[in-house]
This record gives C-alpha cells, structure tokens and sequence, in this order.
C-alpha cells in the first residue's frame, strides 16, 4: 500500500466511525479505526478508549441529527501522521455549519492512535 493510500484508508475508516449508524454499528467503527487506546481531543472533548470516544459521537448526532462528516479537500500526510479538513453537512439542504481540520498519528496496523481536532467553523449560539 503507498503512503498516500495508508493515510486515505485511515481517514475513511474515521468517517466511518462519525458517520455509523446505530449503536452496534458505531461499536465496531470506532474499533475498526482507532487502537484500543486510542484518543480524541478537540476544543470540547479529551477522551480515551473505544467506548469514550463513540460517547463523543453519539453525542455529536444528538446534537447535529440528520447530518453527515464529510471529508473537505485532500488527506496529506507523513510518517505516521495525517492531517485533513471536514465539514458536518445537513442531508436534507446540503448546508456546512460546523467545519474543522484533524490531525491524526497512526500506529504501525494503521489504526488512529489519536486524533487532534480543531473547529474552524461553528454554528452561532443563540
């Protein structure tokens, strides 16, 4: 597998995850994609482990319903690091309130080891 592929296949198995549906389905997402103890830290969350982390996406549908993460641009990476852009899209009129950029490091099965995010775009509070 080339360099580029590795991190690609990282970052699609990580959409996978935001993106399951279902309990059961998000489960086995989160561990497809992340090692066991793998991580994820944004400006809202600092969470570790498989079951932290698909609270931290469960939670995201809750408050976002009806939308989908999608990947914004290219995934460049090097090493055992990639970093990429992302919006949550609203399925029903294809409007982007949230958008952010991660960086992820991977361990040597490809799995995400941890994921740093940062929110460049977020909805107004009312």
């Amino acid at each position: 597998m080339s360099a580029s592929n590795r991190y690609e296949t990282a970052v699609a198995r990580y959409f996978e995850a935001w993106n399951a549906g279902g309990q059961e389905a998000l489960a086995k997402a989160v561990a497809a994609a992340w090692t066991a103890d793998g991580s994820y830290t944004d400006p809202l969350a600092d969470v570790h482990g498989h079951e932290q982390i698909a609270a931290v996406i469960a939670a995201a549908h809750e408050q976002f319903p009806g939308f989908a993460f999608r990947l914004l641009g290219a995934v460049d990476g090097h090493h055992d690091t990639a970093r990429f852009g992302w919006e949550l899209v609203a399925e029903a009129d294809g409007s982007a309130p949230v958008a952010g950029f991660d960086v992820i490091t991977l361990d040597n099965e490809d799995r995400i080891r941890s994921v740093y995010g940062f929110l460049d775009r977020v909805p107004a509070q009312g």
